[in-house]
């Protein structure tokens, strides 16, 4: 290198989350632990920082870190290259303060910052519905905002799932079945934390009043219930990690598998799900050679939607988990993308997931100014 050469800056990276006035900061902080020290040990900059500390004015910023005895500790850091989402809640998100804080980052000439919102489970439907390639995976789904909506949906399918549009490891989950040969013909399950509790009715004007009551305020979609493949009479599904990698394109960091409790109706760890194998669980319903290419369709589904969903949203994002179905027939079916995707338990998958934030960050910081 000659003497006039610059030599390429090390890369700074915030982790964005919300201030706490008893804790400092807000989030899983073992997670961001694992975080700082991954991007540590590949030569980042990383910090800790909240939206009330991120002052794009200013050439220094006060952030957190972690010290060789695993203590949170206040230090003065460089402005960052990038920033990576992680504010934990939905509400906290949603805030005015917040919000225009975001908006001033994706507006920053130099500073790039992905992941920058939450999805909303009605947008992500309407998103994949614009490409004729990813609509085939969507159950049908329409917004839950009147009983005649409810009843035309029922009379179209005899199985629907209720959920609300800004939930959570399958909190507020409802599903609703018709039996038309049974005087209570409605049957609804709502989940409750890691068990279901069950209300049947003979009309749809009580069973509609039910429904309210349950939602509350909460805006709730309804869909297409799809019967999942079993083992052991136990549904499960799929959960994808899907990251960008050094170059800037979409992988897959790892599939795990989700089977639901003996009483819930969600596969969510949360709600009484439990881990395994996907491979396994496939060979079992499917046997050897199907399974196989059921993996292959659905890795290849998860990449496209990720590409799809990132393309109609308008941001930019670096990562996102996402929960696919695999029917009976072998047919794979999207149900859920989550843009701050919670830790896998997988050790393989997580210390992948770990590195590809760096990896992706590093392709970041060559692009901002």
């Amino acid at each position: 290198m000659s003497g006039k050469e610059k030599a390429t800056p090390t890369p700074v990276v915030a982790i964005l989350t919300m201030d706490d006035a008893k804790e400092h900061f807000r989030g899983n902080r073992d997670n961001f632990a694992d975080i700082i020290q991954t991007g540590r040990g590949m030569g980042f900059i990383v910090y800790l920082l909240t939206v009330k500390d991120l002052k794009l004015s200013a050439k220094r910023v006060i952030g957190y870190t972690i010290n060789d005895n695993n203590m949170w500790k206040q230090e003065w850091f460089p402005l960052p290259h990038v920033i990576y989402n992680r504010i934990p809640l939905r509400e906290d998100e949603s805030l005015p303060t917040v919000r225009s804080k975001i908006k001033e980052v994706l507006a920053h000439p130099t500073i790039r910052i992905f992941n920058p919102y939450f999805f909303n489970k009605w947008n992500l439907f309407e998103w994949l519905k614009k490409s004729k390639i990813t609509k085939k995976y969507i159950p049908s789904t329409k917004r839950l905002k009147t009983s005649s909506t409810l009843g035309k949906m029922l009379h179209k399918h005899p199985y629907l799932f209720l959920k609300p549009e800004s939930g959570k490891a399958g909190a507020g989950i409802m599903t609703l079945r018709v039996n038309h040969t049974k005087a209570l013909k409605y049957r609804l399950k709502i989940q409750d934390k890691k068990k279901s509790l069950s209300y049947k009715c003979a009309t749809i004007t009580k069973l509609w009043s039910r429904i309210q009551k349950q939602a509350g305020m909460h805006d709730y979609i309804v869909q297409q219930g799809i019967p999942l493949a079993a083992s052991n009479r136990r549904p499960f599904d799929l959960r994808v990690l899907i990251q960008k990698n050094g170059r800037g394109h979409w992988e897959i960091t790892g599939v795990g598998a989700r089977v639901a409790g003996s009483s819930s109706i969600t596969t969510h760890v949360p709600r009484g799900g439990s881990i395994d194998d996907p491979e396994k669980l496939l060979i079992s319903v499917f046997g050897t050679g199907q399974s196989k290419r059921i993996m292959t369709r659905a890795r290849h589904a998860a990449l496209i939607i990720a590409r799809q969903i990132e393309r109609a949203s308008g941001h930019l994002h670096g990562e996102m988990s996402m929960d696919l179905g695999v029917d009976a027939s072998g047919s794979i079916w999207f149900f859920e993308a989550n843009a701050k995707p919670m830790k896998f338990d997988e050790p393989h998958i997580r210390h992948r997931s770990l590195e590809r934030i760096f990896q992706y960050c590093q392709y970041l910081a060559k692009q901002s100014g």
